[in-house]
């Protein structure tokens, strides 16, 4: 079978000038349509007709044949099937393939489906598509504006409405005459708005250049109640910095898909890394973050050798592997960086979007309100000694503010102290900033919770949940908070938890400024730029 490409490309243009012939992200607008003819299992042949001498040479570098299209049909107001028609005399096909150069979105596997759809189904046309039902209004007989519905109802229950991207049209030869392609049997193939964008004005370019350039990404991340859920939050804020939609690994053997709550992300579950490393093979990101915390070497040898050209990036490894990434990010770590590619410190702290909305808090007379929260696992368990303090009748004067992460234990029976009228406990709450804005003083471990207790500037004891956390270098007494070590006793907490409710307004000024001096909220702009930058 047969199958003629034709792509019409004249010279003029009004509106962009030198339209077809115009650098997109660093090749001629007109070179996508035919690398598409070109590389497409269906077309055998390619013709580019046009009055350009320029657009003549980008065809002629590219292997296809030209056809000189004669003056009348070059004029505006000829009409693109009298121009199809002119260039298939005397060539044998048995389909005409219409490939607009102002579609360079379009992928070549949606043009070969639609190709094989009309075969198939032996129509005579297939129309490229998009299916965009709106609320839309027209005109009546007096020309006044009357409503193209029945009734008002959300898009996704409004009847189909095709509209036309350009991108080609798929006609049989029975069907095709000088002033038509459109024959009796004719379907519309829809396509997604990525590939549906038709080049007609400076937005449309901007728009066709950033989708050619938009890079894939993937994330390999994992948190439980050993590992924290830190890594996932992270994962899952980074991921909305794109503009795109990330695929996000995790391993069903440590993590828990609960643990990511509810996302609309590409979430997908691996069975180990030989299974990932399968996976990657094919997919082949442009780039890859992995949140995993410390990495091999041989890991990211395999890692490169899945995806040679991808662009590695890792949070919080301290592990050999680091070396072989592309870039590292060590919020949590304050020594000097490693190398070059190293990014240690809070200015690289990702902070959640909601926390951004919120100033810091105001510094009252007396402390009446307590936060309380030791992030997503708690495996030290220092929710459930902390209640245990402030049950008794001395914090009854306070009010504390409990919050319990997804992959704490024991849940039901810590939420049990809701029974004491000064305590309130919250499980996996989605209102973290409000609820802790809303407090006085914090008390945290040693991870992400107290980097956004940081950036409120509320005053908080911390302490770390293992030894790991014992290395975070930014959580400490010169930058405003009051740091207890690793498992201290309840005597200890008990008494510093007592200094700190109690401690008057001076002294908590002085630990709110000494926090807020921190620049914790530019580190989302920081490393999503450093990562787009690559």
């Amino acid at each position: 079978m047969k199958i003629l490409a034709v792509i019409p490309a004249r010279a003029g243009s009004v509106g962009i000038p030198n339209k077809n012939i115009r650098l997109i992200n660093g090749k001629p607008l007109i070179s996508y349509a035919i690398a598409n003819a070109k590389n497409s299992k269906y077309i055998t042949d390619i013709v580019v007709t046009t009055d350009s001498p320029q657009v003549e040479i980008v065809a002629e570098q590219m292997g296809v044949t030209v056809h000189h299209r004669a003056a009348h049909l070059c004029d505006s107001k000829a009409t693109l099937d009298g121009v199809i028609y002119d260039a298939s005399l005397g060539r044998e096909f048995d389909y005409i393939v219409t490939m607009q150069p102002t579609s360079p979105t379009l992928k070549v596997e949606t043009l070969d489906n639609a190709i094989e759809h009309a075969i198939k189904n032996d129509l005579d046309t297939v129309i490229s598509a998009i299916n965009a039902p709106h609320l839309s209004w027209g005109l009546d007989e007096n020309g006044k504006v009357k409503p193209n519905y029945e009734k008002r109802l959300n898009r996704q229950y409004l009847p189909a409405n095709f509209l036309e991207t350009g991108a080609f049209v798929v006609t049989n030869r029975r069907a095709l005459k000088e002033d038509s392609r459109i024959g009796a049997k004719v379907e519309v193939f829809e396509i997604g708005e990525d590939e549906a964008v038709d080049i007609d004005t400076f937005q449309d370019l901007r728009t066709a250049e950033f989708l050619l350039k938009r890079t894939k990404i993937g994330f390999y991340v994992n948190g439980n109640n050993k590992r924290g859920t830190g890594h996932v939050y992270r994962a899952l804020e980074l991921s909305d910095e794109f503009y795109s939609k990330p695929d996000i690994y995790y391993d069903i053997n440590q993590t828990s898909p609960e643990i990511f709550g509810t996302t609309t992300h590409n979430l997908i579950p691996v069975n180990g890394i030989g299974e990932l490393f399968t996976i990657l093979k094919e997919k082949q990101y442009d780039i890859f973050i992995n949140d995993i915390l410390t990495t091999s070497i041989d890991y990211m040898i395999a890692l490169r050798a899945a995806m040679p050209d991808a662009k590695i990036v890792n949070f919080e490894d301290d592990g050999e592997g680091a070396y072989h990434a592309d870039l590292v990010f060590n919020a949590l770590f304050n020594d000097n960086p490693a190398s070059k590619h190293f990014h240690n410190g809070e200015k690289y702290f990702i902070a959640a979007k909601m926390f951004m909305l919120y100033d810091p808090i105001e510094i009252n007379d007396q402390v009446k309100n307590v936060f309380i929260s030791f992030g997503g696992a708690d495996p030290q368990n220092y929710t459930d000694r902390i209640l245990d303090i402030i049950k008794a009748p001395e914090y009854e004067k306070y009010n504390f503010t409990v919050v319990l992460g997804r992959a704490k234990q024991n849940v039901e029976q810590l939420m049990e102290y809701n029974s004491y009228p000064h305590i309130s406990v919250y499980y996996d709450v989605s209102n973290m900033p409000k609820l802790m804005a809303s407090c006085d003083v914090g008390v945290t471990s040693r991870g992400r919770t107290a980097y956004e207790l940081a950036l409120l500037g509320i005053p908080s004891m911390v302490m770390a949940q293992n030894q790991r956390e014992e290395a975070h270098g930014f959580i400490n007494h010169e930058n405003g908070f009051i740091y207890l070590g690793l498992n201290p006793t309840d005597s200890i907490i008990r008494s510093n938890l007592n200094m700190l409710a109690e401690m008057d307004k001076e002294s908590r000024e002085y630990y709110h400024k000494t926090l807020i001096k921190n620049d914790l909220r530019g580190g989302r702009r920081r490393v999503t730029g450093l990562i787009n930058n690559l």
